[in-house]
């Protein structure tokens, strides 16, 4: 079904080097008593740069390069990740753990036919916004109520979540990450999340793009790659399959929204 182009990218991931070298994925020594160790994860070799991958049309559940998330790491049962992301992610939480901090995946992999469910449910107006918005009534202009949407959910066929690289941790709001215990998860993500591949794709500040997301965070490895082959070959025409998809040329969703990201992400 998909096109895998074998690229060796993990040869040269400095931040996990030592790791590597190890033949570990945990190193136990030191952990506290409630640290998970877990049987190693397989890294996934080669990163399928293709069109319906980019856009989750796949199951990850059947996907060779998938994982379903164990409950311990998770706010929910039945999530994927890729095993490489899956991989890092425990690598993290282990230290993060050893610091005191106890990281939480709020949100993983979801594909096409999920966020069509998400966002067709705001775009009918079966789903109400903030503040009890309901957009069918509010917002009749195509291009409005996308970008009104936009504000909180990707149209399906452009989500980073598509790709199993990019995960929601502990808390879908900015303000529980400004002072007490997520002031403290963010600076250490912010301090030692790029040492096992992960950045924050959705910073403060970038001309475009959603808004900042301090809980969404990317395994760069392989989403860097995922984000160029974006750039040359995922066209707005192609987002489409959903109620609404006609905006997505309007608001040159692929521009804006897909590459509208920190571009420390991009390295």
């Amino acid at each position: 079904m998909f096109v895998a182009i074998a690229l060796s990218v993990f040869a040269c991931q400095h931040a996990h080097s030592k790791q590597q070298e190890s033949g570990n994925i945990l190193d136990t020594a030191a952990m506290p008593k409630d640290t998970i160790v877990v049987p190693p994860v397989e890294d996934t070799i080669a990163i399928p740069l293709d069109l319906q991958y980019i856009m989750g049309r796949f199951d990850p559940s059947k996907h060779q390069d998938f994982i379903l998330i164990e409950p311990q790491y998770a706010e929910k049962a039945g999530m994927y990740l890729r095993k490489d992301t899956y991989r890092a992610f425990i690598e993290m939480y282990n230290h993060a753990l050893k610091d005191g901090i106890k990281l939480q995946i709020k949100s993983a992999t979801r594909n096409f036919n999920s966020q069509k469910g998400i966002w067709e449910a705001k775009w009918t107006g079966a789903r109400l916004l903030e503040g009890g918005e309901n957009l069918s009534v509010t917002t009749p202009d195509p291009k409005e109520r996308a970008l009104k949407i936009l504000r909180y959910s990707s149209m399906p066929g452009s989500s980073r979540h598509h790709w199993g690289t990019d995960i929601d941790l502990n808390n879908l709001e900015n303000d529980y990450f400004a002072s007490g215990e997520g002031l403290k998860m963010f600076n250490w993500l912010k301090e030692h999340a790029a040492e096992y591949g992960f950045c924050q794709p959705y910073t403060a500040g970038r001309p475009y793009g959603y808004f900042e997301e301090r809980w969404h965070w990317s395994y760069t490895p392989v989403s860097a790659k995922l984000t160029e082959y974006a750039r040359t070959n995922l066209k707005n025409e192609m987002i489409d399959g959903f109620q609404g998809s006609e905006s997505a040329p309007m608001i040159d969703v692929v521009k804006h929204y897909v590459l509208g990201i920190n571009e420390d992400c991009n390295k």
